[in-house]
């Protein structure tokens, strides 16, 4: 194993530092270093209403630059959810002179015609998270498909024996996300024939307000007595769903990834059952190691690209698919306590106290 790979896969020691929204910066790191000018690299992000990009997968990223090359300039956009605005994000990050580009695209189709513009011009691109069609030379990300069977057998699991005694609804993920579209298919893959499918929604731009729309629609037209369940693709649905579940005084096993603050609080609460964790920093240390190794000339070795995947425009690209994990009531602590995500005091504020002492989160 190279000592790239080894120092990429290392999970943080600690939480890290939540940083704002920012449309568009740039931070030299390191300035004077002798590197300095060798390492461009431009980060784009898609959004910013699901907590982890500003939180997480930006601070992440940037500090394993760092420390890979500390003379590198960064400069970091966020696309507030408009593919227009990323595409014109990648128009100036490649007319200020970064070497790569760490994508997270909002429309992996769309945004094709940047990443071969990117391409003509010798810059290179590595997909985050998101697989961006077009020539790609390198991705990393989660297992989604995975994710989605694991949402789905949670699911099935807490329906036990009600699994046939009413309808779920399901709300994916946004349509322009090629993730969301494997979570679908995984979750179907364990739930089709062992539930009744109410009613079934693709959810725009992931935007929990859409979401609460659609359940509370999907209430009118079943009835709550109906309902025995919910399959949200991520914690960011979950939170507009579970508003409307409770205001129709309705609680079911319901479903979440992203392992968001919000949601831990909600399984200890008994309002939501699962979360998947997706460990932010491995994630975003494998694609900085990408994105500098690139920056650097260097061909990406075989352990940081073991397998090949396949984009929505039949493009054949490197990649790292990581596994993602399974965060119930009972294994918080395990889990994104121990990974550094949050600290038991940043979960167990005074609303949650008891709920906390109750799961032995002390």
């Amino acid at each position: 194993m190279t000592r790239t790979l080894r120092s990429a896969i290392a999970l943080a020691g600690a939480a890290a530092l939540s940083l704002g929204v920012v449309a568009t910066s740039a931070t030299a790191l390191g300035a004077g270093s002798e590197k300095q000018g060798d390492v461009k690299i431009g980060l784009l992000l898609p959004e910013s209403k699901t907590t982890r990009y500003e939180k997480f997968d930006r601070p992440y990223i940037e500090a394993k630059i760092r420390e890979l090359a500390p003379g590198a300039h960064i400069d970091y956009y966020n696309a507030a959810e408009s593919a227009t605005t990323q595409q014109q994000q990648v128009n100036t990050a490649l007319a200020k002179g970064d070497k790569v580009l760490i994508l997270d695209a909002v429309d992996a189709k769309s945004i094709q015609s940047s990443v071969q513009k990117a391409h003509a011009a010798g810059v290179k691109v590595v997909a985050y998270d998101r697989l961006a069609q077009g020539p790609v030379d390198a991705y990393v990300s989660y297992d989604n498909h995975k994710v989605g069977e694991l949402q789905g057998k949670a699911l099935l699991d807490a329906l036990g024996d009600k699994a046939k005694s009413g309808e779920i609804v399901m709300h994916n993920g946004s349509p322009t996300d090629p993730n969301a579209a494997e979570f679908k298919a995984g979750a179907h893959s364990v739930l089709d024939g062992k539930v009744k499918i109410g009613k079934e929604y693709d959810t725009p731009n992931w935007d929990p307000n859409n979401a609460n729309q659609q359940m509370s629609g999907a209430i009118s037209a079943l009835g709550k007595d109906k309902i025995v369940g919910v399959y949200s693709a991520n914690d960011g649905l979950a939170a507009g769903i579970s508003t409307a579940l409770k205001a129709a005084g309705i609680n079911v096993p319901l479903t979440g990834q992203d392992a968001q603050l919000d949601a831990i609080q909600r399984i200890l609460l008994g309002t939501q059952t699962i979360t998947i964790e997706k460990p932010y920093k491995p994630e975003a240390d494998i694609a900085a190691t990408m994105a500098v190794d690139l920056a650097e000339g260097k061909e990406l070795p075989s352990d940081l690209t073991p397998t090949t995947v396949t984009s929505g425009s039949d493009q054949k690209v490197p990649a790292t698919l990581l596994t993602p994990v399974v965060v119930n009531k009972g294994n918080i602590k395990d889990t994104v306590v121990k990974d550094g995500l949050y600290t038991v005091k940043e979960i167990c504020t005074p609303t949650y106290a008891a709920a906390c002492k109750a799961a032995g989160l002390e």
